[in-house]
């Protein structure tokens, strides 16, 4: 169980975390709309997992992504962000297909993304993917893999090798329909990998999708009960409600100026990994999530420039 009040135990390896996933161009619009009406948008580095992989780097623990880009000057443009940044980058794959790209116009609450899908889900699992696997404490992944294939198989594969060898689980479910296959059904799939899943960590939309409206204490329990370990809902302004299936707590946000909302539950999950690894307790964790989540929303982008973990004790009180 995961307790509140305690840290966790992880045995010694190389790698902190791997992240599996899309690597891909965020294309953000200059100013807010809900209506897409902006001809002006801007290119940035993107793709949840790869997101998270390079914030933990400046964070300050030893992060690896794996992803696929196309043989195309945007994979160019993302591999040598990577680079820039001091990241590995030979678990990236490229790939015959173009490189993955979002439309994002900007919000104050939950943007609406448009998806153009090619080289993301062509990753596949060679044993550089496994190597990396096994050198790791934590692995991540969203729904955005599990969407098609092949990089649905890598996945499940990642996934069993992951458990067998006593890495850290951990599931973004972040289900949006527009990501999957005309006729298939994603919520029935995605509710056969929760109960393989250590911590998931939802939003609101995300539950909601999921399952349909309910209040977040209901939603945390359907996570619960299909065998979740520990379930961490994000409610936006309202902070985040957590539980471990015996105690529930609920914290509030620390953000007081949101520019853009693009990347925030990346941020979170960032500070909460950077300060597990670091042995904080499970609670602390939560709190330097809100902390590197407040810190982005003043920023565009889903990256932006963090000072390590420490940093964020003083500034926000933690």
């Amino acid at each position: 169980m995961f307790d509140f009040e305690h840290s966790l135990k992880f045995n010694e390896k190389d790698l902190d975390l791997l992240t599996v996933g899309e690597l891909l161009i965020d294309m953000i619009s200059e100013g807010y709309s809900d209506s897409y009406e902006y001809s002006m948008y801007h290119r940035y580095f993107g793709g949840s997992p790869a997101n998270i992989a390079m914030n933990t780097k400046r964070l300050g623990i030893r992060p690896l992504v794996a992803s696929a880009v196309g043989t195309d000057g945007l994979g160019l443009f993302l591999v040598e962000h990577l680079q820039r940044a001091g990241m590995d980058t030979s678990c990236v794959q490229h790939v015959n297909e173009a490189t993955s790209l979002v439309v994002v116009t900007k919000s104050k609450s939950t943007p609406v993304p448009i998806f153009y899908r090619g080289a993301d889900y062509r990753l596949t699992y060679t044993e550089e993917l496994r190597s990396a696997l096994l050198r790791t404490k934590i692995v991540h992944f969203s729904c955005w893999p599990l969407s098609r294939q092949p990089v649905r198989s890598a996945v499940e594969q990642v996934i069993r090798d992951a458990r067998r060898n006593g890495v850290l689980v951990c599931f973004d479910p972040n289900y949006h329909p527009a990501l999957w296959e005309k006729g298939e059904d994603g919520v029935k799939y995605i509710k056969t990998i929760l109960p393989q899943v250590d911590i998931a960590k939802p939003s609101e939309d995300d539950a909601e999708r999921l399952f349909g409206k309910d209040t977040p204490e209901n939603q945390l329990q359907k996570f619960l009960d299909l065998g979740v370990k520990l379930v961490i809902l994000t409610l936006g302004k309202d902070g985040v409600i957590a539980s471990n299936g015996q105690e529930t707590v609920k914290m509030g946000t620390l953000a007081t100026q949101v520019t853009d909302t693009t990347g925030a539950g990346d941020a979170f999950w960032s500070g909460l990994y950077t300060a597990l690894i670091k042995g904080y307790p499970v609670r602390k964790a939560l709190e330097f999530g809100l902390a590197v989540s407040a810190y982005k929303l003043q920023y565009t982008g889903a990256v932006v420039e963090l000072p390590e973990l420490e940093a964020f004790k003083t500034k926000y009180q933690i």
